[in-house]
């Protein structure tokens, strides 16, 4: 099995750690040759709270991931999150010394490179720099400038912005765990890449990934990213509240929530009730399932607020930023009983479940379509991606290399060495240098 061909995608969440191990088929989906899982002990609302405890995690995921895929792995794209995310618009411009030749990639990345040296707060650092459109020469709303005649080259960017201490803390983990990081990309990115549909994005669309610690938010419109958020509640807050309004252990509540759970009162009649086993030798608790999903639907309706105030501050009410395509929800709070009901009735919107069964190869298990993967599967996404450009680049500069009669075959270590590595791989790059120097 060719190693080049196989991608690692590490969702390091809240609540679990997922490893998936995948490739693409000849029908160009996705191929799932091995999904490791762990439950998440040192990750608290989506920041990394105890190393050693996420490195075991991590590596328990990881080897349960080999174990079922019986492929070695060295590297992964990891996803980000956490409530440090921030993210902002900004304008920038380059002018070209030649405008009688035509707008290369190189001079999208010194735009970009121009972006990546903006001066952050105290701590932050850029993680994304996602151009949304450009102008040439003043002329507005191009999509793609490659080609295009031009002295003035103008963008808006969207920048993601994190912390670097949590970054650098997820890097630690994952080269305590023995890996390599392939790329760093912000979770709701990932997720989106997973449910949505080109159609979608372009109408205009908000993806809400409901997580355990954390809710993402990525609106889209015209086919580009245009806001994004993380907002520091998920299922976890949930169930804290059921443990507590039921006086029950967490391990109960958490049943409780998934079992028989909904996130609309109205629903449960008086006399439904669930009898939970008392804690050693105690008497049964009884629990009305009326009073479970009102403790249930009062933190939704919090979330869901809460998300709602960032469309909003987007400009979602704008007739030209309106989100046609309304609200598509995932992850794993996406599965609680009519959470797309409440969702539609706060918000007035459109509204439906994302699954990531449409990238998956027809044999994949019903249960890794479901929502709580949908990370895991946009991440491994964007692995195959970065492999197949890098795929890309080696064949060019090879065929480059024989037709000037140098006939010998360049190995591919040397072949990334000639390409003109893109920004992002370059942050990787001093990003690695760093961790090893941290040692």
């Amino acid at each position: 099995m060719e190693r080049n061909d196989i991608s690692v995608g590490l969702d390091i969440g809240t609540t679990k750690i997922v490893a998936m191990i995948g490739r693409k088929n000849e029908y160009d989906k996705i191929e799932l040759l091995g999904i490791g899982k762990a439950k998440s002990l040192g990750v608290h609302r989506g920041v990394v709270n105890n190393i050693t405890q996420t490195i075991q995690s991590i590596q328990q995921a990881v080897d349960e991931a080999i174990a079922v895929s019986g492929v070695q792995i060295s590297d992964a794209i990891v996803g980000i999150a956490g409530q440090h995310i921030r993210s902002l618009q900004h304008s920038d411009y380059i002018t070209r010394p030649n405008s009688q030749e035509v707008i290369d990639e190189a001079d999208l990345e010194k735009l970009e490179s121009q972006v990546h040296k903006l001066v952050m707060l105290p701590g932050e650092e850029i993680i994304h720099v996602l151009p949304q459109e450009f102008k040439v020469d003043g002329q507005a709303e191009i999509k793609e400038p490659i080609g295009m005649y031009g002295g003035r080259l103008e963008a808006n960017f969207h920048v993601v912005v994190g912390q670097v201490s949590s970054i650098r803390n997820i890097g630690r983990c994952i080269k305590s765990a023995g890996l390599s990081l392939a790329g760093i990309t912000l979770e709701p990115l990932a997720s989106a890449d997973a449910v949505l549909s080109q159609e979608e994005k372009e109408a205009g669309v908000a993806l809400i990934d409901i997580g355990g610690g954390t809710t993402d938010l990525a609106i889209f419109k015209d086919g580009i990213i245009r806001h994004t958020a993380v907002i520091p509640f998920g299922g976890n807050v949930i169930t804290e509240d059921i443990k507590e309004g039921c006086s029950i252990i967490e391990k109960q509540a958490e049943l409780l929530k998934t079992k028989f759970g909904s996130a609309w009162p109205g629903e449960n009649k008086e006399n439904e009730i669930v009898s939970i086993p008392g804690l050693r030798g105690r008497d049964p608790k009884e629990i009305t399932l009326k009073n479970l999903s009102k403790i249930i639907h009062a933190r939704v309706v919090e979330i869901i607020e809460q998300t709602f105030v960032e469309i909003r501050n987007y400009g979602h009410e704008e007739s030209k930023k309106k989100l046609i395509a309304g609200i598509v929800l995932t992850g794993g709070g996406a599965q609680l009983n009519h959470i797309k009901q409440l969702v539609e009735y706060i918000t007035g919107m459109d509204t439906r479940i994302g699954y990531p069964n449409e990238h998956l190869a027809g044999d994949s298990e019903e249960s890794i379509s479901s929502p709580m993967y949908a990370t895991a599967v946009g991440l491994l996404m964007k692995g195959l991606r970065d492999k197949k450009k890098m795929k890309e680049k080696i064949v060019a500069v090879q065929s480059e290399e024989n037709s000037d009669g140098d006939q010998a075959q360049i190995n591919e270590e040397e072949t990334i060495k000639i390409e003109r590595k893109s920004l992002f791989e370059r942050w990787s790059d001093k990003f690695r240098e760093f961790l090893d120097n941290a040692e």
